[in-house]
């Protein structure tokens, strides 16, 4: 049996997605002269904030972007609004802190043309502890504590469509319902691709509703449900395939390859930063969903489109 020889793949909107790149580190920054930066009546008894959501976000979305800490991030917003010549007040730290933990952060997306292919995976985030090479040589005497993050990308416009954020202990499989209830009800889904640690019960009777195609691969030595649900019976017919095809055949049959972009997203996440900078839960949540907010910014700028060479 000959050895399998690896494609080429050759980038045919180069000259646009070159240009994407250049605009994603401009320090260009536009502030529109109507938006909401103060906080408009909400009608409910006790005093109104001084500031919008949106406010906030921008405030924080510079702070993540940059790593600035709280009080170089006022005094950085302050110069930007000097130099486009807006007398805008700017929240202080505190106020950045305080109104980060119950933050509702706006994540922007494009639609995709057609059903949605939605590709899931988790990592894990660092919150406190020393680095590896210092945790070894001191014999890991410093408590590190970890975040897990769950999201599921669109495979066609490689944007975050979902996106939780749990501990350390919270496992993968359980979070799947989570991601697809984010997914709006009329939103078509074609396909959900995940992982075997995605091969339960629970994750496929949450599939099978939105009528998409479950592609996560069975265990090893998988065997048969009971067909009482249309996910098990679905499941059961990919323990078949798999079992008559191969493994290696059955993944490139149903396109598993595919989940390698959302791992390369995972990637990315961690670009900006390899531990996160908030302390408290809440704020640690803001924190991740405005990194997910930039990276959809970053990618609605422009995506490479890729074909086989040959």
């Amino acid at each position: 049996m000959s050895s399998w020889i690896p494609k080429t793949y050759k980038t045919w909107n180069w000259p646009d997605y070159n240009r994407a790149l250049k605009r994603r580190g401009s320090l260009a920054v536009w502030f529109d002269p109507d938006a909401d930066w103060k906080a408009k009546p909400t009608g409910k008894r006790g005093r109104n904030p001084r500031y919008s959501d949106a406010s906030i976000q921008a405030c924080l979305t510079i702070k993540v972007l940059f790593g600035l800490p709280l009080r170089q991030t006022t005094g950085f917003v302050e110069s930007l609004l000097t130099l486009v010549d807006l007398d805008w007040e700017v929240p202080d730290y505190s106020t950045l802190c305080r109104r980060q933990k119950t933050l509702s952060v706006a994540i922007g997306y494009q639609s995709s043309q057609g059903p949605l292919n939605l590709l899931v995976d988790s990592t894990g985030i660092k919150v406190e502890g020393e680095g590896e090479w210092n945790a070894r040589k001191h014999d890991g005497s410093k408590r590190r504590l970890w975040r897990k993050i769950h999201i599921g990308i669109d495979e066609q416009t490689l944007e975050i469509r979902a996106i939780e954020v749990t501990g350390s202990k919270i496992g993968d499989a359980p979070m799947l319902p989570d991601l697809l209830r984010q997914i709006a009800p009329d939103q078509e889904i074609g396909s959900v691709t995940a992982d075997g640690a995605y091969d339960t019960r629970k994750c496929h009777d949450a599939i099978a509703p939105r009528n998409a195609h479950a592609i996560i691969p069975p265990r090893k030595n998988a065997k048969l449900w009971k067909p009482d649900t249309p996910g098990a019976r679905a499941r059961n017919e990919a323990v078949r395939s798999s079992k008559y095809l191969g493994r290696a055949l059955w993944r490139r049959w149903t396109g598993y390859h595919r989940r390698s972009r959302v791992e390369t997203k995972m990637h990315c996440v961690k670009l900006l930063g390899q531990r996160l900078a908030a302390r408290d839960f809440d704020q640690q949540v803001a924190e991740i969903q405005i990194r997910a907010a930039i990276l959809n910014g970053f990618t609605a700028l422009g995506i490479p489109r890729t074909q086989a060479a040959g």
